[in-house]
């Protein structure tokens, strides 16, 4: 992969690890990964933990990390609540909820977001042993926007770090760039607009046929409206 040019990505987890220390218990893993093919590129999927935020800033350059709107969102009280916060990798703690709000906004170009969107129906979701993953891609930018707001009002972060760039960033180009993907020229790029005009995320949405329905993460809860520039 390294010769070829291509990317390794990977949910950093050590099987057979109480859930909330298998992330934790992969990063030797990832740092030898690192050191024996250090020009190999390496996506850990889905971080969500401070040490798994800790171990990609101390790999170097070809090494990167997702972060999703649900676990900018999420602590494992939630999952445990609610069957629609339920994700693989479980959310875990506020301290590691934080580290990530820090990191999304850290303008390191290390951390980019992957909304590892998962629309189960209700069924699949709330029967015992349900299934895991959050559905947020209608709304995903509006998440994060918000969780990152959420982060101000509580004084996790300082409100100079949400800047346009360190928002475009996280969103757009830093995936881009670490994946060598080509950037449209300036005037070709398409543009959202974001106002804090009132939308609710509908308690479900069910199919034209009604034969399946899907519940949203944090559903009938308000966001900022999106619309997109022409």
């Amino acid at each position: 992969m390294q010769e070829h040019n291509l990317v390794l990505n990977l949910h950093g987890e050590t099987p057979g690890t109480a859930v909330l220390e298998a992330e934790a218990a992969f990063v030797p893993t990832l740092h030898k990964l690192h050191a024996t093919f250090p020009k190999l590129r390496i996506v850990l999927e889905h971080v969500s933990t401070r040490e798994g935020i800790e171990a990609v800033r101390k790999c170097g350059s070809t090494v990167a990390a997702t972060i999703t709107a649900h676990h900018l969102w999420s602590t494992t009280e939630n999952a445990e609540q609610d069957a629609h916060s339920f994700c693989k990798p479980i959310a875990k703690t506020l301290e590691d909820r934080i580290a990530l709000l820090r990191a999304a906004v850290d303008g390191s170009g290390k951390f980019f977001f992957g909304s590892d969107s998962a629309p189960h129906p209700i069924q699949s979701k709330e029967r015992a042993g349900g299934a895991a993953g959050c559905f947020t891609s209608p709304w995903a930018t509006q998440l994060v926007i918000d969780a990152l707001r959420d982060a101000v009002d509580h004084g996790w972060i300082s409100n100079h770090k949400i800047t346009q760039e360190a928002l475009e960033g996280f969103l757009s180009t830093y995936g881009r760039k670490f994946y060598e993907l080509f950037d449209p020229n300036e005037s070709d790029k398409p543009r959202i607009r974001l106002e804090r005009s009132k939308e609710t995320i509908p308690k479900s949405i069910v199919s034209t046929d009604r034969t399946i329905e899907v519940v949203p993460f944090r559903r009938e809860k308000d966001v900022v409206s999106l619309s997109w520039i022409d």
